[in-house]
């Protein structure tokens, strides 16, 4: 009997040589198939740990200057906290210094020197142009405050505080430029960013001719500082009073030591240069404190934003007045919601009364500053500062309180993003003729003319 194993190799066909190449073929396929899919698997690994690491490196909190002195723990937190406040008492006592150094300039001319921009479009255009290029509402409104208590006419004071609305929001129409290589992400944060523009601009639109026809606003703050600070104020105006002149006791001895080091300059080049060093410290202390807050309080102002928003106009309206607040910084906090615009996390919907809270809480320095005067200058500085509140609060009210007004600056946003979406052309012509050209160009003219 023949063996099974040789009756099963004889039913099985013998192999030709191209069967076994064929074989070596499948076999060397297979095994390129399989070291490409571990070097595929391998990059999806790396990428995958490098976007973490990116996402990471993203959301870290920022890191406090103070780090480099070896502060960590509970000490850099007390350290960052001890920081702002000594910023705040140096911000105090900057506007101090300009509002004495323009009274030393002018010696008691300021209305004469402001001549040229008694034309309010004229100081519109000084007060966007200044917050455009140093991209700080708060430090114009500040150095505003100052000036009023130093004898700028308030009529011209007004206009130009409505122009610091406009300009500072030039920094979140920046930070859309960001996604401009994704057109449907800059299409979305662009739309975010110009609502901030549209909507201070009809602001300016309807109050500004309502101001110099009735003064509502002037008139409103001038009730109000009389009332907190005056003579006819009685329990309200003493508390505010007595706060008032406590600060200016703690803030004039720096005061002091500054105007006197500046003093030996003669007239006017003495005021000039108080003017000038009361602005620069302005600009760094706001800058600090800026930094300074972001590290202590933007992860919540971060927590506030992703929990209020979407809720309601009322919840938008009212983290963006507290996160502004806590940031003391309104580009700060548009700038943080237009990137989540972008990525299509919130819509301009909710983005709008945020934008719009944001406006409000960015007036709180502005009152700051009005405390760095006592007595009557006080009161003209106050008035300065709540001019700022009351045009902010009223925009809102009217704006978006009336539905006929209240879907304009979100229509003007979307087209323009859209226009922009599809030409660039489109931006780069809003950015510089909104913002420089055409201050630059109204100012000029009604100098020369």
């Amino acid at each position: 009997m023949e063996d099974p194993d040789n009756e099963w190799r004889r039913s099985v066909p013998a192999k030709t040589s191209q069967d076994s190449t064929t074989e070596a073929t499948e076999a060397t396929d297979a095994s390129a198939t399989a070291d490409i899919q571990d070097a595929a698997d391998i990059a999806d690994t790396t990428g995958t740990a490098d976007a973490a690491a990116t996402a990471d490196a993203k959301d870290a909190p920022p890191r406090s200057p103070l780090e480099r002195f070896g502060i960590t723990g509970k000490a850099l937190q007390w350290a960052n906290w001890i920081s702002v406040t000594v910023g705040i008492y140096i911000l105090i006592t900057a506007v101090a210094v300009v509002g004495d150094g323009f009274k030393a300039a002018t010696g008691g001319q300021a209305e004469e020197l402001f001549a040229f921009a008694s034309n309010p479009l004229v100081a519109l255009m000084i007060g966007l142009l200044a917050t455009a290029l140093i991209q700080s509402s708060s430090t114009v409104t500040s150095i505003i405050v100052g000036l009023v208590a130093g004898g700028l006419p308030m009529a011209t004071a007004i206009p130009m505080l409505m122009g610091a609305n406009v300009g500072t929001t030039v920094t979140s129409t920046l930070v859309s430029l960001g996604m401009v290589r994704d057109k449907e992400s800059f299409r979305r944060a662009f739309a975010a960013a110009s609502i901030h523009d549209f909507y201070n601009l009809l602001a300016v639109i309807i109050f500004l001719p309502l101001e110099l026809t009735f003064g509502l606003v002037e008139k409103s703050s001038a009730w109000m500082s009389e009332h907190l600070v005056g003579s006819d104020g009685g329990p309200l105006a003493a508390v505010f009073g007595g706060l008032g002149t406590g600060v200016t006791t703690l803030t004039d001895p720096l005061g002091d030591l500054m105007t006197s080091a500046l003093s030996p300059l003669p007239t006017p080049f003495d005021g000039i240069a108080m003017i000038l060093l009361g602005i620069g410290l302005i600009l760094s202390v706001i800058n600090m404190i800026g930094k300074l807050l972001k590290i202590v309080m933007v992860g919540r102002a971060k927590q506030v934003l992703h929990t209020a928003i979407g809720r309601g106009p009322v919840s938008g309206i009212t983290s963006g007045t507290l996160i502004t607040v806590m940031v003391q910084s309104s580009s700060t906090t548009t700038s943080l919601i237009v990137p989540l615009a972008g990525s299509g996390t919130f819509s301009i919907k909710q983005v709008y009364p945020f934008t719009l809270g944001a406006n409000v809480g960015t007036t709180l320095t502005a009152l700051i500053a009005a405390f760095a005067f006592s007595g009557a200058e006080a009161q003209l500085a106050l008035q300065a500062a709540f001019i700022h509140v009351l045009y902010n609060v009223f925009a809102l009210l009217v704006i978006y309180g009336l539905p006929f007004l209240r879907w304009i600056p979100p229509w003007g946003a979307t087209t323009l993003a859209r226009l922009g979406a599809e030409n660039k052309l489109y931006v780069a012509i809003w950015v510089i003729g909104m913002f420089l050209v055409l201050p630059a160009l109204l100012i000029l003219l009604t100098v020369l003319l």
